[in-house]
């Protein structure tokens, strides 16, 4: 599973550093980091456990070092808080990822989701309009979801 996910931000991972080290608003690393802190915060609790997965998912898709980690999910948190709508970021996306890699990404919004093993109401809306934005249609967003939500349960059982 992890591969897959690894696979994917590798696909996307294109550096698109502006020259001081930041990333840019084009850059499809700090698009896809800015929707998965957005799906953190939707519930109003950012769990430790959601930001260790976000920043365990990053640091290993993208081979970041701390430094660079932590600036991305800075920059990432920054960008999120000063989004006025989430198709500054999409529209990257779209730019950038081919339909299986957006339905790939859809499926790494789920992993986010339940990453503290809930699934609240506001941040399955959020992956419904990030998926609607990205052009995914809904029997494969809660596919995606149901899917996910299968091998969380199967991991929490140990099955």
């Amino acid at each position: 599973m992890f591969d897959r996910i690894a696979s994917f931000f590798q696909s996307i991972g294109k550096d698109g550093s502006a020259p001081d080290g930041t990333f840019s608003l084009d850059d499809p690393r700090l698009a896809a980091a800015a929707l998965m802190h957005h799906i953190i915060e939707a519930d109003g609790v950012a769990q430790a456990v959601e930001r260790e997965r976000l920043a365990e998912l990053l640091r290993d898709a993208y081979s970041l070092d701390e430094k660079t980690l932590k600036s991305l999910l800075a920059e990432a948190r920054e960008a999120d808080n000063e989004a006025i709508d989430l198709y500054q970021f999409t529209s990257v996306l779209m730019r950038t990822l081919d339909a299986e890699e957006r339905l790939k990404f859809i499926e790494l919004l789920w992993e986010i989701v339940y990453a503290d093993g809930v699934n609240h109401e506001l941040e399955d809306n959020i992956v419904w309009r990030v998926a609607e934005l990205l052009g995914i249609d809904g029997r494969d967003r809660v596919l995606l979801r149901q899917s996910v939500a299968a091998r969380r349960l199967a991991d929490a059982t140990g099955d």
